[in-house]
């Protein structure tokens, strides 16, 4: 599976189980019901998604001019950490404003998936590519890794 389907499919279950997850804990450490807090982790869960549909795509692109393009633990880790990190700096804000926290309280209460979420990223993503396959933009041809159609890489990997 490449292309379009294969991102939809990846942000999909990648979303909806960090939906179910984050849902239940953002209750536990809240205290307070699922109708206070499902609606904050379902607005968190569409900006994640669609965060997480730009990022990968600027990823792959990035990827696909590297000479070696093997996905190493490396590169794995650069894209679990690049993508929270940057999710992050979009979230704490919407989380303080949404429960009238301030910006550290919201940083507290979200350490928990900050810490969580890059071996969520990590492990979704090697299980992801284990079952479905890696997408075209990981795999190097029988010409060492240049890319198959498309300009020549500049620098190194």
């Amino acid at each position: 599976m490449q292309g379009v389907k294969r991102k939809l499919v990846y942000v999909g279950g990648y979303e909806g189980l960090g939906w179910v997850v984050g849902s239940a804990v953002m209750t536990l450490l809240t205290g307070t019901p699922p109708t206070t807090t499902g609606p904050l982790t379902l607005t968190i869960t569409l900006i994640a998604t669609v965060w997480n549909l730009v990022f990968t795509t600027l990823f792959e692109a990035w990827e696909r001019r590297r000479r070696d393009r093997t996905r190493t633990v490396f590169r794995r880790v650069l894209h679990a950490v690049g993508f929270q990190a940057t999710l992050v700096c979009i979230l704490i804000p919407l989380i303080a404003w949404w429960l009238e926290i301030t910006l550290l309280q919201a940083f507290l209460l979200d350490l928990v998936f900050i810490v969580y979420v890059p071996f969520y990223t990590f492990a979704y993503n090697w299980a992801f590519d284990r079952i479905l396959g890696l997408p075209a933009s990981a795999v190097n041809n029988a010409e060492g890794g240049m890319p198959v159609s498309g300009p020549e890489p500049t620098g190194g990997s």
